[in-house]
């Protein structure tokens, strides 16, 4: 079998499993966020935390949760870490710096998982399970909480009411995360990936010495960290570690892991507005980015450049042979289009033009299909600018699901999508223009740049991944790429849940022959479209100085 005929089976193998998968999960996330019923456990909980569930919401005590909540985990996963070494089950590993602990918390905080050290050689028992492991789950459920409230601004009229965060928080964690992450990590575990809690052993004997590993809950983390689009590793090769993803079967687990929650709240979506079509075009719109990219990275990778390149079957630096072009390229784009960060392989060995797709994929917004929530709501954004766009066109009021999208709904979305390029692109060029953060570069010249403008993209986009050339362990990029998580996160869901509150005390508007068909094939095109523009328009110049030119010239 040809490794493109693998590559084209492994992706049917993928949709298919995605497809048996979506009606199921998405009508049984939408029974969830719609329940008043609340389970002892959960009772618990709120008793615990002295909220009340059954208490509605504006939109801005809605957001004072959300950052609330963060922020109390921000302090308390930073705290973990700076008295990791008085801990029991630490390993011998000392307390993190201050700057490094800073990045780390806001990193899991923020859903974006960055990892500025080595896992293995810094992180012990407790600090893993009980800090990173912990937030894996509770920054997925607040991504969710705030795409559920988004959601319920659609579907609600005359009343500014998006329903209760800390229910929505409990509920996505009790009964949409653990028990899929739960069976994530048998699934794991038969695969050959590792879970215990053993110290530091040797593994086999090497020239000049022994190698030594210690052991760790890692399959239970891998699930989450999947599924959650979070995509911190336990170790530092992340999801090319063999204790993490040993083979390729629990590697096309893994991306459908990543790819599960974000494809079916469209249909979570769907069944709340009351129109299942208002959803397959959202889901629509994202599968066709998502599968151009899919076949755009394999087909870039596989090209044959010379004898080297015919010999391993395409470009093989920096990937793992156990899953070849085929399984890197997917586990790629799947990481880079949704906010998980995870990595099979190095972006920074793929070519000139495989590397402009992984960065291209953050640029878009993270939202085909997106991180858990946050692909839902960004997209969600993108569509009620289509819909402005369109209403332009035809000198109309633009409605989006029976909702007139007028001045403010628009100044929302437009500061939405501005905060993450000027993020992105601010900080990018201030630090090209010291000349500290450049000595973090292992290259020059164009993929320098690019390795300067991926951690940035990363960062902002809450992401994660890395270019794997850039020397981020210091107090510039620590601190810097710390502040552009939190506000790459938090910022954004301002605008996310103002919208919200704004369009839920809206009085529905009646269709007319005039009005835009939203659930229709064209519409589809024209988001899509749409996002593709805005991207381009947006970052060209500053992929045009990194790896389009070191495309160009290869």
């Amino acid at each position: 079998m040809s490794p493109q005929l693998a590559g084209v089976l492994q992706l049917t193998a993928l949709i298919a499993a995605l497809a048996l998968s979506y009606r199921p999960l998405g009508d049984y996330m939408a029974r969830v966020y719609s329940s008043e019923k609340h389970y002892r456990p959960e009772k618990w909980i709120y008793r615990v935390i002295g909220a009340n569930p059954a208490a509605e919401m504006r939109w801005p005590a809605y957001l004072r949760g959300v950052l609330a909540f963060s922020a109390v985990s921000v302090l308390l996963l930073y705290l973990m870490q700076r008295v990791q070494g008085s801990l029991p089950g630490s390993l011998g590993f000392s307390s993190i710096d201050p700057d490094q602990a800073f990045n780390t918390a806001a990193s899991f905080v923020a859903n974006t998982n960055w990892q500025s050290y080595y896992g293995e050689q810094a992180m012990g028992h407790v600090v893993q399970t009980g800090g990173l492991a912990v937030q894996n789950f509770l920054s997925a459920a607040v991504g969710m909480a705030v795409a559920v409230a988004l959601v319920r601004g659609f579907a609600r009229s005359r009343t500014g009411e998006l329903g209760n965060f800390w229910a929505d928080l409990v509920r996505g964690t009790v009964r949409v995360l653990l028990p899929i992450a739960f069976l994530g990590a048998i699934v794991l575990v038969a695969c050959g990936a590792i879970q215990n809690f053993s110290g530091i052993h040797s593994v086999g004997q090497f020239t000049g010495g022994t190698q030594e590993w210690n052991g760790g809950a890692v399959a239970s983390q891998e699930a989450i960290k999947e599924l959650g689009t979070n995509g911190g590793g336990y170790f530092n090769a992340n999801s090319a570690h063999p204790f993490e993803n040993p083979n390729p079967l629990s590697n096309l687990f893994e991306i459908f892991l990543i790819l599960l929650i974000p494809f079916a709240l469209t249909r979570t979506f769907g069944r709340v507005v009351g129109s299942l079509k208002q959803g397959y075009a959202i889901l629509g719109a994202m599968a066709v980015i998502w599968l151009g990219f899919s076949a755009l990275m394999m087909w870039t990778e596989f090209a044959h450049r010379g004898p080297a390149f015919e010999i391993a079957g395409g470009a093989m630096e920096g990937k793992e042979t156990r899953f070849g072009i085929a399984g890197s390229s997917l586990f790629a784009v799947a990481t880079t289009l949704t906010s998980t960060g995870a990595v099979n392989s190095f972006h920074s060995s793929y070519t000139g033009f495989g590397g402009g797709i992984t960065l291209l994929g953050m640029q878009l917004g993270e939202i085909a299909p997106g991180g858990v929530g946050s692909g839902l709501y960004g997209m969600l954004i993108m569509a009620v600018i289509a819909v402005f766009i369109a209403g332009l066109m035809v000198g109309r009021t633009p409605e989006y699901l029976g909702k007139k999208i007028g001045t403010r709904q628009i100044q929302l979305a437009a500061c939405y999508i501005l905060v993450t390029p000027a993020l992105v692109l601010g900080f990018t060029a201030v630090a090209m223009a010291l000349p500290t953060p450049a000595d973090s570069m292992t290259n020059s010249g164009a993929h320098g740049f690019s390795e300067i403008l991926y951690a940035y993209t990363s960062a902002a986009n809450n992401n994660g991944s890395a270019f794997a050339g850039l020397n981020a362990d210091t107090q510039w990029f620590n601190t810097t790429l710390g502040i552009a998580m939190l506000l790459g996160r938090f910022l954004p869901m301002v605008f996310v849940l103002a919208l919200a509150g704004s369009l839920a005390e809206q009085r529905p508007v009646p269709e007319t022959a005039g009005t835009l068909r939203t659930d229709k094939p064209l519409y589809a095109g024209l988001l899509v479209g749409t996002i593709l523009i805005i991207t381009g328009l947006t970052y060209f110049p500053a992929l045009a100085l990194g790896p389009l030119a070191e495309g160009l010239a290869s």
